[in-house]
């Protein structure tokens, strides 16, 4: 009875639809100000105007500026499908990445363009995809009407989601909505009976975990055969498509990445005596040791043997003046970009754990080596929403996120991650 779950799906409402999207952002972003740039170089006489806009510059330039609205557009209705994400917060770095590489490749082809062109739709797309935004703000979003019965409770427990009750097993006079059961549950015959006319009605019936991790973005873990997880594998042709794009990435990035290191290692040498890097013993895919590489930040590191000395603590008395500021910018990971070459992490999943304390972790928690599963990140979904943390009952919390990851493992979820990671480095979020 239960449907796959997609929050944006079940908004009916005209300004969450994708022909609203679509026509407003084809018609105010790039129809209404083409034709009024082509009016006002043109004196305002039609002829002319539709004359200067069949000039192969401003027809490569049309024609980018419209597959860039539908790429932005196609992002942003993704975005809104993962917990946390703010949209809105989106749609300046979105649409300034897609043009930015629309006018990447016509510099590489060497076409011809129209600076105006692509100067005003670029302002009037971003204005548009904000107004859309502020109208969706002002309309209801999705409301959940909880079965009672089994654990169907916790959904009440979401900030983010409007939720009520339901008295009585009757679909008359319900508003539009979603329902909401504990489909485990035993919740006798009426409410069986009801879910089901419910289901064949046409309205979307979900079972409470997939709203609960929907609005959260973690999964829950009692045990890994209950964990809803799916598969236990994760989607091996992804993986590989994954791996395509770190090398690539990593390859362009090296010539930035080695200039940055230059820097911060002449800042650490400045501040005190001791090695540039740092190495440290970490578990990582597929359960295999590795080091990894690191800007040495601390006066006394462990090599990852030993477990006291692997926890940072708050205001950790090891922790230098340059390395302060490299682990609050992230900047001390920069050199994880040769352990990405060398296939041992990735740019984006869960955080590799010093050997000794994966060991504590695995003697604790029974599941926790499924997330040896993929390989490590850089930054990861845990990161930038929990930041760092050491104890076991933290830990707990932080596989609730790592699971959600490796279960919805996608080059979208990537896109949000890596979005999101910018700005915990603006921030310093969860660093020590």
């Amino acid at each position: 009875m239960s449907a796959s779950f997609s929050p944006v799906i079940v908004r009916r409402g005209l300004y969450h639809s994708m022909r609203f999207e679509l026509a407003s952002i084809f018609l105010l972003g790039v129809l209404a100000p083409s034709l009024v740039l082509a009016l006002s170089e043109s004196g305002w006489w039609l002829k002319k105007a539709i004359i200067w806009l069949s000039q192969p510059p401003v027809i490569n330039s049309g024609i980018g500026v419209a597959i860039c609205a539908l790429v932005s557009l196609s992002i942003l209705r993704r975005l809104r499908f993962y917990p946390g994400v703010a949209v809105a917060r989106s749609i300046l770095p979105v649409v300034s990445l897609v043009f930015g590489v629309f006018i990447a490749v016509i510099a590489g082809f060497r076409l011809e363009y129209s600076n105006k062109l692509i100067a005003v739709c670029f302002i009037t797309i971003l204005a548009t995809r904000f107004a859309i935004t502020a109208v969706r703000s002002r309309s209801k979003g999705l409301l959940y009407y909880l079965v009672p019965g089994g654990r169907v409770e916790l959904v009440k427990e979401l900030r983010a989601a409007r939720v009520l009750v339901l008295q009585r097993p009757d679909l008359r006079g319900l508003p539009d909505c979603a329902i909401v059961a504990d489909l485990n549950a035993d919740l006798g015959p009426r409410w069986e009976r009801f879910l089901a006319e419910a289901a064949i009605s046409g309205r979307p019936v979900y079972h409470y975990k997939q709203v609960w991790e929907a609005e959260t973005g973690k999964v829950q873990i009692e045990h890994l055969s209950e964990n809803g997880l799916g598969a236990l594998v994760p989607s091996f042709a992804y993986q590989k498509v994954k791996r395509t794009i770190d090398v690539a990435l990593s390859l362009m990035a090296l010539p930035f990445v080695i200039a940055i290191i230059a820097v911060c290692a002449f800042a650490i040498k400045v501040d005190g005596e001791g090695p540039v890097f740092f190495r440290q013993l970490r578990m990582g895919y597929r359960g295999r040791e590795f080091k990894v590489l690191k800007l040495r930040t601390m006066k006394e590191a462990s090599n990852g043997e030993d477990r006291a000395l692997s926890v940072t603590k708050t205001g950790d008395q090891r922790i230098t003046r340059v390395g302060s500021f490299l682990r609050r910018t992230r900047l001390d990971e920069v050199p994880q970009i040769f352990n990405i070459l060398r296939g041992e992490m990735s740019w984006v999943g869960p955080r590799p754990e010093a050997i000794s304390l994966s060991h504590w972790y695995e003697a604790e928690i029974p599941f926790y080596r499924y997330r040896h599963i993929v390989r490590p990140g850089i930054s990861g979904w845990a990161q930038v929403n929990q930041g760092h943390v050491a104890e076991v009952d933290q830990v707990c919390e932080k596989l609730h996120y790592d699971f959600y990851y490796i279960k919805n493992l996608s080059y979208w979820l990537d896109i949000v991650i890596a979005m999101r990671t910018i700005k915990v480095i603006l921030s310093g979020f969860g660093a020590k």
